[in-house]
């Protein structure tokens, strides 16, 4: 390799990533389009070949002008040479839309527009009512976020099998059932929205908090479900009040992304973080959302998860914080929505307003609960609320039984942190007696 291609290599790799993030999902829902939702898997591969050709011929050529459209005529020439072979294209191209159509003269311009409904489109379609919902998240997922068979393992806690069988099935069940390429009927909507809010709820938890690796934060992965969530909310097929409150909750919990970690990538709690630091336009676009999310009779999860994270945002300091108000909207979660995490941060909110000792109580009555026995933040609360309320040694023992469950390294370090302040106090602590006895 020469050395200005060398050179070259590692932008053009970051650059090849990026787009592979925020372009794959518009490519492979365009290509679906073009080519039938039975070659959902042909479109995938070829975006993929596509990809690994920008970084074989951009480190040489260099980039083109339009890196995307360059992308799309790739991905679409490699397809239509399949497709070709195959002696299938002319049944696939009269399929409703005629050999002349416009599409195929110039992709280039279905990609200028980032928020176009192909890929809006694609989400209805991976929540057909056909398949089970994992199987429509998982396709959500690998299609139109492209994520991988791996990472979709990993927040659903399967083995990788499992989800690569699970994505053939829904694939050759959309082309068994000849499902069109098109929004539904506005009578059909409802249940698919929800299964699309639910999704992109999935995909910007598993950005805010990584599961495991080094980094908190995969910005990427909040990023794309902000937009998928944009745009979802700014068509009347999505313009609804939920889809609102889920665009102001990523809003607000995206404004505090820089200050979730210092300098050194050590976590920061909220009481630690600098609160000037935040992102006023992000908060305020949230409250924007939030206002729309108003209108009319609905009450979801989302508007009371954004109402808690408002209450958040608009605290000047820590102690500030109404958590009268955020222990209302958990309970109201309870009622709506009860879960074993909604539980688990009541407590937080109740040992915040009455003290440790009423949070651990809060937390003793959810202890057994089975979607919290392998949840490290169980344990880690149960350490905190320990140490505020003197308990070292206790203390000490639940955040080394957090330490056996977590995966995150940002997280592990926090811990291990914890762990040595409360040996260390415990320590002080002890020679302080020995000093008073004597």
């Amino acid at each position: 390799m020469t050395t200005v291609a060398a050179a070259a290599e590692a932008p053009v790799e970051s650059l090849v990533g990026n787009l592979f993030r925020h372009k794959a999902g518009e490519l492979v829902s365009l290509l679906t389009r073009l080519f039938g939702v039975d070659r959902i898997e042909l479109a995938e591969d070829v975006v993929q070949e596509a990809l690994v050709a920008a970084l074989q011929v951009w480190p040489y050529r260099g980039v083109p002008d339009n890196p995307g459209g360059w992308l799309a005529t790739v991905a679409r020439n490699r397809a239509l040479d399949i497709l070709r072979r195959e002696k299938v294209l002319d049944g696939k191209i009269r399929r409703g839309r005629g050999a002349a159509s416009p599409v195929f003269a110039d992709p280039h311009r279905f990609l200028e527009d980032p928020f176009g409904d192909d890929q809006l489109t694609m989400m209805f379609l991976c929540c057909h009512p056909v398949l089970s919902r994992e199987a429509q998240i998982a396709l959500t997922l690998k299609t139109v976020s492209g994520f991988g068979v791996a990472e979709i393992a990993r927040a659903f806690l399967v083995p990788r099998e499992t989800i690569a069988q699970r994505l053939v099935r829904a694939k050759r069940r959309l082309a068994a059932k000849r499902v069109a390429f098109a929004l539904p009927p506005p009578e059909h909507c409802a249940p698919r929205r929800d299964a699309v809010l639910q999704i992109l709820y999935l995909l910007f938890n598993e950005g805010y908090t990584v599961g495991e690796g080094r980094n908190l934060v995969r910005e990427d992965l909040c990023g794309e479900a902000i937009r998928l969530c944009t745009l979802l909310a700014g068509h009347p097929v999505g313009d609804r009040p939920e889809a609102h409150a889920l665009l102001a909750l990523m809003l607000f919990q995206a404004s505090r992304f820089q200050t979730r970690t210092d300098i050194d990538g050590n976590l920061l709690l909220m009481a630690e973080q600098d609160r000037s630091l935040w992102n006023g336009r992000l908060i305020r676009e949230g409250l924007l959302h939030l206002g729309r999310a108003g209108t009319g009779d609905t009450l979801s999860e989302y508007h009371l998860l954004a109402g808690i994270s408002a209450c958040h945002a608009a605290a000047a300091r820590y102690q500030d914080t109404d958590w009268r108000r955020i222990l209302f909207y958990y309970d109201a979660i309870m009622d709506l929505h009860p879960s074993p995490v909604a539980a688990l941060n009541r407590a937080v909110a109740v040992a915040m307003l009455e003290g440790p000792a009423a949070g651990l109580a809060a937390l003793e009555g959810i202890r057994s609960e089975r979607g919290l026995q392998s949840y490290y933040l169980l344990p880690a609360t149960f350490g905190e609320l320990h140490e505020r309320a003197g308990d070292l040694k206790k203390a000490a023992e639940f955040y080394r039984q957090a330490l056996g469950l977590v995966r995150n390294e940002t997280e592990r370090m926090f811990l291990h942190h914890k762990l040595e302040k409360a040996h260390i106090q415990e320590a002080e602590n002890g020679a302080r007696g020995k000093l008073d006895h004597h």
